[in-house]
C-alpha cells in the first residue's frame, strides 16, 4: 500500500478552510468552540464551549459538521492544536480564533484528517504570523500545508489502531479519575477521631510556629530554587542558578517536613509540606516557611494542604485591592482553625490517603507512557516507517 500514497495539500484535499466567526456569547442557543476547546491528541472538550443566539444567520461552512477538523488559530502555546469532530450532539459552530477545515470525504476517511493534523503543531506554527503577543495562523497558510494521503483503507486501519490505544488511554484516565474522586472523599478521615467525630479544633498557630532561615546569595555558589504549585499539589524544581544571577541579597531555605507557602495569590491553595527531595532548596521571602509541632504528622498535614477546607480559610483572609496582588501573611495563615486528632489517628488517615494516591500515581503513569506509545506509533504511521498491518498485531 505504501506505493499508493498521495502527496498533496489540505488545500487540495479540503472542501473548504475557513476562519469560524465571532458571534455575541450569551446564556442560551447555539454551542460554539473556542480555542480552549481544541486539547492535544486529537481531542475536542466540550466543557469549555460556550452558547450564542444566532441573531445572525450563519454561513453554512461555519456550522460544524462531524468530520470537520478544528485548528487554533491565534494566541501562544496552543496555536497549532487540532482536533477533529467526532460528535455531535447538538447544533455548534465555531468563533474566529479557530479555523473550519472540512476534509473531502473522498479523499479523507472519517477520524485520519483529524489524526494526521493533529501531529502537525510544529508546522502550523511555523506559518504564523504577527507580533509576540498576537500570533495569528491564516485560512490560507494552512490550505498550503502538504499532506500525505493513503488509500482509504488504510486511512481507515490507521484510525482503528490508534483508537484502540485511545480507548486504553481514556479507560486509564476514568480509573484514575474516579480514584482522585474517591481520595477527594476520603479526606473527610483528616479531620475525625477514631470513632468517626469530628476532631476539636486547633488554631494553626498551636500547629506550626514561623521558622524562616534566609542564605546569603553568594557568587559563585550554586542554589536551587522551588516554586509552589497550586491547590497543595507540592513543589516544583524551578532549576539551578548562581548566586550572582538573582536580585536577591538573601532567600528562604527550604527544610523537610516544613510546611511552606506562597503569600501572592494564596486563595488558590499554593502551600504544601516540604518532601525530603526537597530539602536545602530556596525561595524567595514570599514563601515562609513553618515548622510543625511533634504531634502533628508531616504526612497529615500534606493532605490537610489539599483540601479546599484549607483553602476557603486562605481564601477568606487575604489582603489588597488587586485580585491576582493579594496576600496570606503568615500570622493571616496561623489564625485559621481546623480540627486536628490525635497523632495516631493522623498517620492511620495519611497512610489510607497516601495508598489512594499511590494507585493514582501508578495509573496516571502507565496513562502517560500508552500517550508516549501512541504519538510514536502515529507519527511512524504517517511517515511509513511503522506498517499498518504489523500494528495491528501489536495492538
Amino acid at each position: 500500500m505504501s506505493d499508493q500514497w498521495v502527496e498533496t495539500t489540505l488545500g487540495d484535499a479540503c472542501r473548504s478552510i475557513k476562519r469560524g466567526k465571532a458571534p455575541k456569547y450569551v446564556d442560551e442557543g447555539c454551542l460554539v468552540f473556542n480555542q480552549k476547546c481544541v486539547r492535544d491528541e486529537n481531542r475536542i472538550d466540550f466543557s469549555f464551549a460556550r452558547r450564542t443566539d444566532l441573531s445572525r444567520a450563519l454561513p453554512e461552512y461555519a456550522r460544524l459538521r462531524v468530520g470537520d477538523v478544528l485548528i487554533n488559530s491565534t494566541g501562544r502555546g496552543t496555536l497549532g492544536r487540532a482536533a477533529e469532530l467526532r460528535e455531535l450532539p447538538e447544533p455548534v459552530t465555531a468563533d474566529s480564533h479557530v479555523t473550519i477545515v472540512r476534509p473531502d470525504p473522498e479523499r479523507f476517511a472519517l477520524g485520519f484528517a483529524g489524526l494526521a493534523l493533529s501531529t502537525r503543531k510544529a508546522d502550523f506554527e511555523s506559518l504564523q504570523t504577527g507580533s509576540t503577543n498576537q500570533t495569528e495562523l491564516s485560512a490560507s497558510s494552512i490550505a498550503l500545508v502538504s499532506i500525505a494521503l493513503p488509500p482509504i483503507p488504510a486511512q481507515e486501519q490507521i484510525v482503528e489502531v490508534i483508537g484502540a490505544v485511545d480507548d486504553q488511554i481514556s479507560a486509564l484516565d476514568d480509573e484514575a479519575g474516579a480514584l482522585e474522586g474517591v481520595y477527594r472523599a476520603a479526606t473527610s478521615l483528616l479531620w475525625c477521631t477514631a470513632e468517626g467525630d469530628e476532631a476539636e479544633s486547633r488554631f494553626l498557630s498551636n500547629v506550626m510556629d514561623l521558622d524562616v532561615v534566609r542564605i546569603p546569595m553568594e557568587a559563585g555558589t550554586t542554589y536551587r530554587l522551588a516554586g509552589v504549585l497550586n491547590a497543595g499539589q507540592g513543589l516544583v524544581d524551578k532549576g539551578e542558578f548562581d548566586g550572582a544571577d538573582t536580585e536577591y541579597t538573601a532567600m528562604n531555605v527550604l527544610r523537610e517536613n516544613q510546611v511552606v507557602m506562597r503569600k501572592l495569590t494564596a486563595w488558590e491553595g499554593p502551600i504544601t509540606v516540604v518532601p525530603a527531595e526537597f530539602d536545602g532548596f530556596v525561595a524567595s521571602n514570599e514563601f515562609p516557611t513553618f515548622t510543625l509541632a511533634a504531634d502533628i504528622a508531616p504526612g497529615w498535614m500534606k493532605h490537610v494542604c489539599r483540601t479546599p477546607r484549607l483553602w476557603a480559610e486562605m481564601q477568606s483572609r487575604v489582603v489588597g485591592t488587586v485580585q491576582r496582588r493579594k496576600r496570606l501573611n503568615p500570622d493571616q495563615l496561623l489564625s485559621v482553625a481546623l480540627p486536628v486528632p490525635s497523632r495516631p489517628e493522623q498517620e492511620q488517615a495519611s497512610e489510607a490517603l497516601d495508598a489512594l494516591e499511590g494507585q493514582v500515581a501508578v495509573i496516571r503513569a502507565e496513562a502517560a507512557r500508552l500517550r508516549k506509545v501512541r504519538a510514536a506509533l502515529l507519527a511512524g504511521l504517517l511517515d511509513r516507517t511503522i506498517d499498518i498491518e504489523s500494528a495491528e498485531l501489536e495492538v
